[in-house]
């Protein structure tokens, strides 16, 4: 990312080693407000700070994921009570009587050894994606424009997700193996489900719903960067003298809603893939992404795509923000020069 004066940066890193930085999204008219100082921070330390974020927002928030991930798969069990209108608390409480409170935490470890490449990798390319972009013949001359930073964020973002997808999937599927476990025990700790897996379903089965993922993950997170930097640019352009962690907690709260209710239905078919043949059980879509989205609204309805919303909007409240919040923290401290209090 360039050090520039007047025009609005992006995601609070700079992609390479020690290069200039600017900060998370300065204000357009800087003659109304003092720049703050760039932090300079190296390749590893940001791969770090980013991974750290990511690790820490999903510990923080991982029972509200494990309630989203039981509603998700809900369809794909046969029982009426299955499909019943179900509350939130009477699952937690559910889970609390018959597998104890450790186990809303239940898959957290491999979420932890998922989460802290992609978060590492997802920032990391993030930022490289955008300067790249804001490099391109034809958007360097409109280089601070409004409509080509948001270009830049929008496409940047969803590279970024697709890459950081792709190269941690296989730990996103033990993950909801894992998660989706209730009273029996199929799978035990991350090298067993991967043994399991290839043995049952073959390697290929690592990728189960990789399609949906990538579809899914590149507009996620391509609207949650935008709306992020986008209304962060718009706070401090409105107060610039706020605290820049609670800034970071609010708009990524903000961003995290906004990316969670355009691709939920997304997510909720990709984890129904990612359970097909699980613990043996009988396929239920055998038809690929499209025909699972079909089978889906045909048997449940348009309620179908979105169930487990509710949780899900639980989790990305905070998860989003402390994510985000946690990464800005964790980039200051990192940098090699003094930060700066607002």
């Amino acid at each position: 990312m360039e050090a520039r004066a007047c025009v609005s940066s992006g995601a609070a890193v700079d992609g390479g080693g020690g290069g200039g930085t600017s900060k998370f999204l300065q204000p357009h008219h800087c003659q109304n407000h003092p720049q703050k100082p760039s932090a300079q921070i190296g390749t590893v330390p940001q791969l770090l700070a980013g991974g750290i974020a990511g690790a820490f927002s999903k510990t923080c928030t991982a029972p509200l994921a494990r309630l989203t991930i039981l509603f998700q798969v809900q369809g794909m069990q046969s029982e009426a009570a299955a499909l019943s209108n179900p509350s939130i608390w009477r699952e937690a409480l559910r889970i609390v009587n018959e597998e104890g409170f450790r186990a809303f935490w239940k898959g957290n470890l491999v979420t932890i050894v998922h989460r802290l490449p992609y978060s590492a990798v997802n920032f990391y390319a993030y930022e490289r994606y955008k300067s790249f972009l804001k490099s391109v013949p034809g958007l360097e001359s409109h280089r601070g424009s409004t409509s080509a930073d948001v270009f830049a964020h929008f496409v940047g973002g969803g590279l970024a997700g697709i890459t950081a997808a792709s190269a941690t999937y296989p730990l996103d599927l033990v993950r909801t193996r894992l998660a989706a476990q209730t009273n029996t025990t199929y799978y035990r700790g991350i090298w067993h489900t991967i043994h399991t897996i290839c043995r049952d379903e073959g390697y290929w089965g690592l990728y189960k719903g990789l399609g949906a993922t990538l579809l899914g993950v590149g507009p996620s997170i391509a609207i949650s960067f935008s709306v992020y930097e986008s209304s962060r640019s718009h706070w401090h352009s409105q107060r610039p003298e706020d605290s820049t962690a609670m800034v970071s907690l609010a708009c990524g709260s903000v961003s995290g809603i906004a990316s969670s209710s355009a691709t939920f239905p997304l997510d909720l078919v990709r984890r129904r893939m990612q359970l097909e043949g699980a613990a043996g059980q009988a396929r239920v879509y055998k038809t690929g992404l499209f025909g699972t989205f079909k089978h889906i609204f045909r048997t449940e309805g348009l309620r179908g795509l979105y169930r487990g919303i509710l949780p899900e909007y639980y989790k990305v409240v905070p998860g989003v923000g402390i994510a985000f919040m946690t990464y800005e923290t964790l980039k200051k401290l990192l940098s090699h020069e003094p930060t700066f209090s607002p």
